[in-house]
């Protein structure tokens, strides 16, 4: 007897490579919370890096919106939040990877916008639940084209703005990430082995906020590009 799929199967999801015909298959996507001081200030909580590990949550791959897109305002939230990103593509096997391998295994970096359900996420910090409504919903991960590393090097800093309808509300440095690229990789791989196609979205600076149907999000980050996505007038 022959097995049959119960219905078919998803097909893979992919990112577009900057100037490359070639495609990105998206294996996982891990994001940082808490990964600058000044936005972890805003939402009320201090990080102290002495004391303090890194720590993760997951969106599904499904997740996925390419930059220039227009989506719809999500359901069940009335706090629809914006979150500037610095994403790090992960290109080769890696685990108990150093912080000095580190380097070996990255593919490129792009921009990214981690879109929240504030409301959700917030809920569920008090009540100590995960974060999964607030942050792993459709069309919840955007991203830029990924630049290769062999054309930018190894990035260590950089300017990283958004800009809600022409107006700066974000603006920082990836130097000032609490846990820099090195140390992210090196730590995340000691819980998982670490994939090409894997994605790490390294946190948001200070100046996160809700959008509304109709606003257009511009964000960059110096070196890299930039990424825009638009919300929808239903």
């Amino acid at each position: 007897m022959t097995n049959k799929l119960a219905f078919p199967a998803k097909e893979p999801v992919l990112a577009k490579i900057a100037d490359s015909d070639n495609l990105f298959p998206i294996h996982r996507i891990f994001c940082v919370g808490r990964n600058y001081h000044a936005h972890a200030a805003e939402m009320g909580v201090a990080v102290d890096k002495t004391t303090q590990e890194p720590f993760y949550f997951i969106k599904d791959a499904s997740t996925y919106v390419s930059s220039g897109s227009s989506i719809n305002y999500p359901p069940q939230t009335a706090n629809y939040h914006y979150e500037m990103e610095f994403v790090v593509a992960i290109g080769k096997e890696g685990f108990n990877v150093t912080e000095e391998q580190a380097e070996d295994i990255i593919f490129g970096y792009a921009c990214g916008l981690d879109m929240t359900r504030r409301d959700l996420q917030l809920k569920a910090r008090e009540t100590g639940r995960p974060w999964d409504l607030g942050k792993d919903f459709e069309e919840s991960a955007i991203l830029a084209p990924i630049i290769p590393i062999k054309k930018t090097g190894f990035i260590t800093q950089g300017k990283i703005e958004l800009a809600v309808n022409g107006k700066t509300k974000q603006a920082s440095d990836i130097n000032l990430l609490i846990w820099n690229v090195r140390e992210i990789i090196a730590h995340l791989s000691k819980f998982y082995h670490l994939q090409p196609g894997d994605l790490i979205y390294t946190g948001t600076p200070d100046g996160v906020g809700p959008v509304v149907q109709g606003d257009r999000i511009i964000g960059a980050i110096e070196g890299i590009g930039s990424i825009q996505l638009d919300i929808n007038q239903n």
